[in-house]
Order: structure tokens, then C-alpha cells, then sequence
């Protein structure tokens, strides 16, 4: 890990960034709420909690060309591809990290340790997505898109799964679902018959990166700033149409991350994107987004720490009410928000999570700490 001074940077990427961190930090907090936008997808369907991830791998996507582009005029390819290698392993590490704590901080707790995580598709997302860049073209990028959606839409519809059959796509009788309880286990997946963050539902992940690096691509290119929006919201829609229809077929589904989702996710990230850019670099309207670009200066930083906060605080013993006992999120609920109802205590303790880890990445930036990893 190292701490590296500020350079100029585009502003709205790292704003768009934060807004994801920032949304990522309320919806794990909120346990409850009476809104069901900040809530995941029971299976099929797309929230905005459901939103987060997919807009952090565009971000990354994008980042990434930004960033080698600059590299590439003056640092041999195989250079860059161990730095690669090194940034994903520590990524990837500290993702596994925030698995073994603290439920599986001893050698007989192993048994059941997850392998899978958000971290831990971010390293293979940024692995897979940088070594395409460095070796392929912009139209071999497309193809490599295409290919990978058409081909997992054929596996999860048309190739049978034993015991299930073909075109399953429940929970336990899916494709993906079955290849990581053969690799790994059911004691090592997330929900016991399947991981969101599985081995071959990585690869359309990785497809959620390569269009933020297309969109790299598009930003490096001689268009001008009204230009360069335009073009990114009308690849957006037409992502949106294509998304929405294909998901009649072959729903928008997270867990599976479905070829539907991610045209539909990355509709929306290159709204999101676009709204940023229009706002930030071409109307030059800064103040709104000064919180929002601390948190995308540090954002791993920052999710790593209020992972480890947040599982501290479902597991750290306390006492509540009448002696009884209980974990301290929920005397923080009882004791900080007990003066509204549960739904409406989670959602404003979610509010104050994310004031929380502003100050601390606001110390970070007043003091030009910027921790990549």
C-alpha cells in the first residue's frame, strides 16, 4: 500500500467514484428501510442498492485507461503488468482479509471461510480489464463484450446444470451456482448454494469494467467536453433499451450478474458519469461535490474500514434494555435512534455512517493522504 501525493486529475470521475463509495456505505448500513430502493433485489430486479457495484467497476474501468494511458509512452508493458498483478494481489488480499475477520480468525473456523468477495472480484475485474487494455484494440474491447455476454447467456439458458436442467436460474439450480459449489464448497459460498461474487459470474463483470474503459477510450479521444456527454448518453440508452428488452428474456438478476444486467447497470453508470462530467468539468459547478470527491480519493480505503467497523459492531457484545444482551449495532439503534421507529433508525443511522467516514476521509484529504492500494 502507498500514500501518494495529489496530481491533476479529471474531477468528475473521482466524483463519481465517491457517490458510489458514499451510496455503498448506507446501503450495507441500513439494515432496515422503509424504502426498498436501498435494499437489494430479493433475485430478480434492479435497486438502486443493486446500482452500487456495477458503477464502482465502471469507474474503475474508466480510471484505469486514464491512468496507463499516461504510463504506457514511458514504461515497458511488462513493467506495467507486474504493477497490475501486485495492485490486484492487495486488493485481492484485503478482500480476504475482511472475510477471515472476525468469525474465522482461528484454523478451525477455515472450514466455512469464504473465498468470494466484493474486493476480491474488484482485483480480478481490475486484472482482467488492464491486461485487455494493454493488449487488445478499442474494437477487439467491443468483441471481447459481446462475447462474453452472448456465451454466458448461452451457459445459463441452454447448458443443463445435473440434477436441474437447462434454463434454471433459481438460487441453488443455476449455472454458476453449481460450478462454484463443485470448486468450492458449499461451506465457502456466501448464501451456502450460491456466491453473488462467484467464480463465472465474474465474467460479465468484467464486461461491466470494459465499458468504463470504452469510455476511456471515448474521453481520450479529440471530441470536444459537449460532445464527449453526448456520446456517452446516447451509448447509455441505447445500453438501457437493450438491457430492458433482453431482460425479458434472460432476467436483470445481480446474484448472477445476468447479460441483461449489466447493460442495464451500465445504462445507468453512464448516466451517471455523464450528469457528473456535464456538471463538474463543463458548467464548472464544484461545491456540491467536494465531499463526494474525498470519498473517491480514498474510496477502497475507506469501504475496507467501514467493513471492519461495521462487522465489529454485529459482533462486539453489549448489554441493552433489561439486562439483555445484544450486539452494539443494535444498542447504537436503541440508544442513538430509539426515539423513531427500527425502519426509520437504520436508515438514519446509514445517514450518519456516511457523515462518519466523510470526517474521516475529509482528515485524509485536508492532510493530502491519498492511500491507493
Amino acid at each position: 500500500m502507498q500514500i501518494h501525493s495529489n496530481r491533476q486529475r479529471i474531477r468528475s470521475l473521482d466524483v463519481f467514484r465517491g457517490i458510489t463509495i458514499a451510496v455503498m456505505i448506507l446501503v450495507n448500513t441500513v439494515r432496515t428501510s422503509p424504502y426498498a430502493t436501498l435494499k437489494h433485489s430479493d433475485w430478480n430486479g434492479c435497486t438502486l442498492a443493486d446500482l452500487v457495484f456495477p458503477c464502482f467497476l465502471f469507474v474503475m474501468g474508466l480510471s484505469l485507461v486514464l491512468s496507463l494511458s499516461k504510463q504506457i509512452p514511458k514504461t515497458p508493458k511488462c513493467t506495467l503488468m507486474r504493477k497490475i498483478i501486485r495492485r490486484a494481489f492487495l486488493i485481492g488480499i484485503l478482500g480476504l482479509i475482511l472475510n477471515i475477520f472476525p468469525q474465522h480468525m482461528t484454523p478451525e473456523t477455515f472450514v466455512t471461510l469464504r473465498f468470494f468477495g466484493v474486493l476480491q472480484r474488484i482485483a480480478l475485474c481490475y486484472l482482467c480489464a488492464s491486461f485487455i487494455y494493454l493488449t487488445l484494440s478499442i474494437r477487439l474491447h467491443i468483441a471481447v463484450i459481446m462475447l462474453i455476454l452472448a456465451s454466458y447467456w448461452l451457459i445459463l439458458v441452454y447448458v443443463p446444470v445435473p440434477g436441474y436442467g437447462a434454463g434454471q436460474l433459481s438460487p441453488e439450480g443455476n449455472m454458476p451456482a453449481y460450478i462454484d459449489r463443485m470448486l468450492f464448497g458449499s461451506a465457502h459460498l456466501y448464501g451456502k448454494v450460491y456466491d453473488p461474487e462467484g467464480f463465472l459470474s465474474t465474467l460479465p463483470a468484467i464486461t461491466t469494467t470494459l465499458l468504463g474503459s470504452l469510455t476511456g477510450f471515448w474521453l481520450l479521444s479529440k471530441k470536444t467536453p459537449h460532445q464527449i456527454v453526448l456520446g456517452v448518453l446516447g451509448i447509455g440508452t441505447l445500453c438501457l433499451i437493450a438491457g430492458w428488452f433482453w431482460g425479458q428474456w434472460f432476467p436483470i438478476n445481480k446474484a448472477l450478474w445476468t447479460s441483461s444486467y449489466v447493460l442495464w447497470t451500465g445504462g445507468w453508470a453512464l448516466y451517471g458519469f455523464a450528469a457528473c462530467y456535464w456538471l463538474i468539468e463543463i458548467k464548472q459547478y464544484h461545491a456540491w461535490s467536494k465531499p463526494f470527491e474525498m470519498f473517491g480519493l480514498n474510496a477502497i480505503i475507506a469501504y475496507f474500514l467501514h467493513v471492519v467497523c461495521l462487522k465489529i459492531q454485529y459482533v462486539l457484545p453489549v448489554t441493552c434494555d433489561h439486562s439483555m444482551p445484544c450486539h452494539l449495532y443494535d444498542y447504537i439503534l436503541q440508544y442513538a435512534f430509539g426515539w423513531t421507529t427500527p425502519l426509520y433508525g437504520s436508515l438514519y443511522y446509514g445517514f450518519t455512517s456516511v457523515l462518519f467516514w466523510l470526517f474521516i476521509v475529509w482528515i485524509l484529504y485536508r492532510y493530502k493522504i491519498f492511500i491507493r492500494v
